[in-house]
């Protein structure tokens, strides 16, 4: 049975992946290693209670001695790479673990993954010439963009914050493996994902926890920064489909082609909410909907042109915005 290595497996996007490869992949055995920092819950996994092609492994892949264990023990043949820092507001107070666990955990990934596939630059070992290295990144490598243009995969990389700086750093030395040394990897920059299990930091999750305690929903700025959202199952599916079938030193950009700015987002969840569990008093969520300072360096829009990977590899996501706004309000209700 192949075993891959899922870094980062306990969190948002990271959780949602392992259970629909595991799912959809029977002949695939997956060792999960997460530092179960506060973005990492074992909730996340209770569909795998007892799943035996599933273990979580709670370590840092910044420990060299760990990862080099792992590889010698399960004999991976492929790694997905989802463990990162990634709050925006996060990176600005307290940078430093952002560059630790982004840049040098990636690295060591990397770097024992070559050791362990690879005889010399080029030169795979007999039996692992198939083995591969997929990188998850986000779309906030590329900078921001104005009212119009999207991002694709030739957009050059200009990151405004220590988070994004971070991952476009990651990326480059990902990049640098498969040039220099050979190694079979690709590496895919999504958009805005929510779902089911987001962190409550986020924007959806913290629309959401502010609804069901009638608290004040704060929104930086008037609220005009513009995302594309991306459901995060559909994110699942471009993830599984670039790491089984993307071309070898490739980038695909995977978005939802859902533009929204964050007061839309906020407006038409209270106007969903106001109808799934309307409020005790007869007002309507949008009154709690307030505005706050501006965070630093704060992007304007992002937008994926996600062609490449639609033309090339067939992805299509699944669902629009309200579609798939509605499914997670669901499953937040449910909880």
């Amino acid at each position: 049975m192949k075993k891959i290595l899922v870094t980062g497996g306990a969190g948002f996007i990271g959780s949602n992946f392992v259970v629909h490869y595991l799912e959809s992949h029977p002949e695939v055995a997956i060792v999960n290693l997460d530092l179960m920092t506060y973005a990492g819950e074992e909730a996340n996994l209770k569909e795998l209670d007892n799943n035996p092609r599933h273990s979580l492994v709670q370590g840092d892949i910044c420990d060299r001695e760990l990862v080099e264990r792992l590889f010698a023990e399960h004999d991976f043949t492929g790694v997905i790479h989802f463990a990162a820092e990634s709050h925006v507001d996060n990176s600005i107070s307290g940078p430093g673990v952002f560059i630790k666990t982004n840049v040098e955990g990636s690295f060591v990934l990397l770097d024992v993954a070559r050791n362990h596939w690879m005889d010399a630059p080029k030169q795979f070992k007999p039996g692992y010439e198939g083995c591969r290295f997929h990188h998850i990144s986000t779309d906030e490598v590329y900078s921001t963009l104005g009212e119009t243009g999207l991002f694709t995969e030739e957009t050059p990389y200009a990151p405004n914050s220590p988070y994004s700086a971070s991952k476009a750093a990651s990326d480059m030395i990902v990049r640098s493996y498969h040039h220099t040394f050979g190694m079979n990897t690709v590496i895919t920059n999504c958009s805005n994902n929510y779902g089911p299990k987001q962190h409550s930091e986020k924007l959806i999750p913290t629309i959401m926890r502010k609804c069901l305690a009638l608290e004040q929903i704060p929104i930086y700025g008037q609220g005009t920064n513009v995302r594309d959202w991306l459901y995060v199952l559909d994110h699942c599916t471009g993830i599984a489909l670039a790491y089984e079938k993307g071309q070898s030193g490739r980038t695909y950009n995977i978005g939802g082609r859902n533009e929204k700015d964050n007061l839309y987002i906020a407006n038409y969840i209270c106007e969903v909410m106001d109808q799934k569990r309307p409020r005790a008093d007869g007002k309507s969520y949008k009154d709690l909907i307030g505005f706050v300072a501006d965070r630093p360096g704060h992007d304007q829009r992002y937008a994926i042109d996600a062609t490449r990977i639609e033309s090339e590899l067939g992805w299509k996501a699944a669902e629009n915005f309200e579609t798939g706004i509605a499914r997670t309000i669901d499953w937040y209700l449910a909880q």
